[in-house]
């Protein structure tokens, strides 16, 4: 069912918008003006314009594109990359190609997000002077123990923590404000930042200056999670919330470049004030703890700013890793991910659990911690993909937009507007490749390879598909369902079809029940699922082809639906016994006697690659990857929810492409 909290703002809502969607783009302080000074000469050219930069990023990409356009996309209550693709992908059928390009910059940023938050967080110890001289790796063990717990605790679900996120991000958000407030005085002028002049001057007017974007961008970067989390929280509290987060997060902005332009900062290794102002910031600064997110704490602030920080950091660590569960899930439920198992640690709706994710993220984080572990250098880093993800849903919005009958002119201007924008924030962002961008570009691109993989091979698979109309084989199957001298194979059989008319049916299953070995049954029963781009449709349709011999069930399901095939039969099973549809007692005399009720056996078909085939190399690697995948995820019935102990695999060779031109010659 759509979410509840679509109509009106109330303040559970606003309270849970804080505490699940800001994690991310709150965080994001901690490091981004870290990472515009860092190797620059600290002047109030760049401190103001870099400024301008932020809050017209902030304006123009979060406030205008997500909080007050792509919001509108609202699919029955959901948002995010996969839900805005299953609204637009029957237009046209290259738009899989930027939801899969979206989905795996997402996946991606899910692996960078928890180290930089985290490293970023428990580097401010630096700032501390009596540990001013903590080891790096000290560090780095820490947040690897944080990230191993945070991990670890998925399994059982986040709704306990969850009740604390709204509270602590309040409190981290006030604190970001006070913080700013308290230093605006520093540096009166620094409120020129709102005119933009300044942001375009500095980008113009610097060697170089176009590649400060990098490390602009990182501001915005939690922007896509306010649509993944729609569904979560309803659009009119993620507005009304986005004000309050928006006013914190810029004084904070604010207040940071008031403090390095007020000329000094305190060396938190000796404690004197050092210049600041027209000084470069160099690695070895940073290495020591500069950082002037916590230079406007004052002292006896750092414990619980650090304590803060870090609570904020794990926050957006969760709330990524449980946006990625929601993503691979409806990836899954669009066939463009290999069967994982689905679990639900809690009551709580929406909160799924995919352990095979949970490692990969895991690895994944274990392995930018690991490699990178500085918190600069992720930084270095962090952006590149997820600009790839905000290009997708521009792609995928302006669809939307043509869906919806908006005028051609406005929905031009959107796609130049941010296509511009974005592409601007792209082109910033490549000087990042040499310096660890290419370890997110890597990482996106096997995701992506992989659900480019996963929907290729399906249709490949579909030119062998061979359906046939079932009425011609009726009679057959009527004949040997009332053939004694075929020993019974069960009561009632159950197979899976891929179907969408109810008229037709694979020839493999044909071929199954008749020729390969002939099973005899009372009931023959065609089980059809159909995704729908509804995400929590559950429907079904019952079409008795023969009353009380062949029956073929539709179930309409939701892409946010798990298919739990077993459950849904047997209670559509019910409903036909209840309505006097289908006799579902077993037809042994002695059995019908007592009324005991048959066997239900279901039969699923599963390919195997055949070496009788001529593929193209390409289409050979796709094959072989995607069998290989198969191995590696959930087998079919388990996918479907099936009962293992009712069923039987079927392997028969998948041949796409058979020989034609075999040399044989016979020799006496």
């Amino acid at each position: 069912m759509p979410s509840t909290h679509n109509s009106r703002a109330t303040l559970g809502g606003l309270l849970i918008a804080l505490g699940i969607i800001y994690g991310d783009i709150g965080t994001s302080p901690l490091y981004v003006l870290n990472a515009i000074t860092s190797g620059r000469v600290i002047t109030e050219e760049l401190i103001v314009g870099a400024l301008s930069l932020i809050i017209w990023t902030l304006t123009l990409q979060t406030t205008i594109k997500y909080v007050i356009l792509t919001l509108r996309a609202d699919n029955r209550g959901e948002g995010g990359i996969f839900s805005l693709f299953a609204l637009v992908r029957r237009r046209k059928r290259w738009l899989v190609v930027p939801a899969m390009i979206g989905g795996a910059a997402l996946l991606a940023d899910g692996m960078i997000t928890p180290p930089i938050s985290v490293t970023s967080a428990i580097e401010g110890l630096k700032q501390v002077p009596a540990l001013h001289d903590i080891n790096q790796w000290t560090v780095i063990y820490i947040v690897l123990a944080i990230l191993g717990v945070l991990f670890f605790l998925q399994q059982f679900g986040s709704a306990f923590i969850g009740r604390f996120f709204g509270p602590i991000m309040t409190v981290w958000f006030l604190t970001l404000a006070v913080l700013g407030v308290y230093h605006l005085s520093d540096y009166l002028h620094i409120f020129k930042a709102f005119n933009p002049w300044y942001g375009i001057k500095l980008l113009i007017s610097t060697p170089k200056g176009f590649y400060i974007l990098g490390g602009v961008f990182l501001c915005t970067t939690g922007a896509e999670a306010l649509y993944s989390d729609l569904g979560h929280c309803g659009k009119w509290n993620i507005r009304y919330s986005w004000i309050f987060v928006k006013t914190c997060l810029i004084l904070n902005y604010l207040g940071q470049g008031a403090y390095l332009l007020s000329g000094f900062y305190k060396d938190p290794a000796t404690g004197s004030m050092k210049r600041i102002l027209g000084a470069v910031v160099t690695p070895e600064m940073i290495e020591k703890g500069f950082n002037p997110f916590y230079g406007v704490m004052p002292e006896w602030f750092l414990y619980f700013g650090i304590t803060i920080a870090t609570a904020a950091a794990i926050i957006a660590s969760q709330a990524l890793i449980s946006g990625s569960y929601t993503l691979i899930s409806e990836a899954m439920r669009l066939n463009l991910w290999p069967k994982l198992q689905i679990k639900y640690p809690t009551e709580e709706r929406g909160q799924v659990y995919i352990g095979g994710v949970n490692l990969m993220l895991f690895t994944g984080c274990v392995g930018i911690v690991l490699y990178f572990k500085k918190a600069s250098s992720m930084e270095a880093a962090y952006g590149l993909a997820i600009t790839l993800c905000m290009i997708a849903t521009s792609i995928l919005f302006a669809n939307f937009l043509v869906l919806r009958r908006i005028k051609p002119v406005f929905i031009y201007l959107y796609l130049t507007i941010y296509l511009t924008i974005e592409g601007a924030f792209l082109l910033g962002n490549v000087d990042k490749f040499p310096h660890g961008g290419f370890v997110t570009v890597i990482v996106a691109g096997f995701l992506f390879f992989v659900m480019f993989d996963w929907f290729r091979a399906r249709k490949i698979k579909n030119r062998y598909v061979e359906f046939v109309r079932l009425e011609h084989y009726i009679p057959k199957i009527q004949e040997l369902s009332n053939d004694r001298s075929v020993p019974k194979f069960s009561t009632h059989l159950v197979y899976l079809t891929s179907a969408d008319n109810p008229r037709e049916i694979e020839h493999k299953i044909i071929y199954s029940i008749l020729n390969r070995k002939p099973k005899r049954a009372d009931i023959y029963w065609f089980v059809h699922v159909d995704t729908l781009d509804d995400p929590y449709t559950t429907e079904y349709k019952v079409d008795h082809i023969i009353p009380n011999d062949i029956i073929r069930v539709e179930f309409r399901l939701g892409f946010r639906v798990e298919p739990r095939l077993n459950l849904m039969f047997r209670k559509v099973v019910e409903d036909l016994v209840k309505n006097r549809e289908v006799n579902i007692t077993s037809r042994y005399e002695s059995l019908e006697r007592n009324k005991v009720v048959g066997d239900f056996q279901f039969i699923v078909m599963e390919k195997y690659l055949s070496q009788d085939n001529e593929l193209p190399f390409f289409e050979r690697v796709i094959m072989k990857f995607h069998f290989w995948l198969k191995e590696a995820s959930l087998s079919e019935e388990r996918g479907f929810g099936l009962d293992v102990s009712n069923v039987t695999v079927e392997k028969f060779p998948l041949i796409v492409a058979p020989v034609t031109n075999l040399k044989l010659r016979r020799v006496e």
